[in-house]
């Protein structure tokens, strides 16, 4: 009895310093693991992170949501480039992929307005040439390129 007393304290315990450091920033479940791989025990961690997507807390595909907002009011990405920072926080590649195919439309809108952006920031020092080239690298698609540039020139 004792023991299963310590246990559920302890569990309380626990979630509440996972819950602090998920109310601190939205994290991924990936983040959480990583972060208390070593401190949680692998199955007490297991029931916290079920307990906490069921109650909302953690929750991959809203993170997914919030942060591509974040990224097309905050940086000039290309759709890559948001893919890879997602890939980084440790999300599954088929909720990203269902998310992009879901706003594909939306996303390619930001990434021809990406374009543009970046054409107008380095237009003053830089050739058409080495600006598309930039752009290439960064990972936005070469059609998007072209049309972009084809209404600001």
């Amino acid at each position: 009895m004792q023991e299963k007393l310590d246990y559920v304290a302890e569990y309380d315990k626990l979630k509440t310093k996972v819950l602090k450091y998920i109310m601190y920033k939205k994290r991924t479940e990936n983040e959480i693991r990583q972060k208390f791989s070593l401190s949680i025990e692998e199955d007490m961690l297991d029931d916290i992170i079920e307990e906490l997507k069921e109650t909302g807390y953690i929750d991959d595909e809203s993170y997914i949501q919030r942060a591509v907002k974040e990224f097309m009011n905050l940086k000039n990405l290309s759709v890559k480039e948001i893919k890879y920072k997602l890939l980084a926080k440790g999300l599954s590649s088929d909720i990203i992929e269902e998310y992009i195919s879901n706003h594909i439309e939306e996303l390619t809108d930001y990434e021809l307005q990406a374009i543009k952006n970046i054409f107008y920031k380095k237009q003053t020092n830089s050739e058409l040439d080495e600006i598309k080239q930039y752009l290439l690298k960064k990972g936005y698609l070469s059609d998007n390129i072209k049309e972009a540039l084809s209404e600001v020139e």
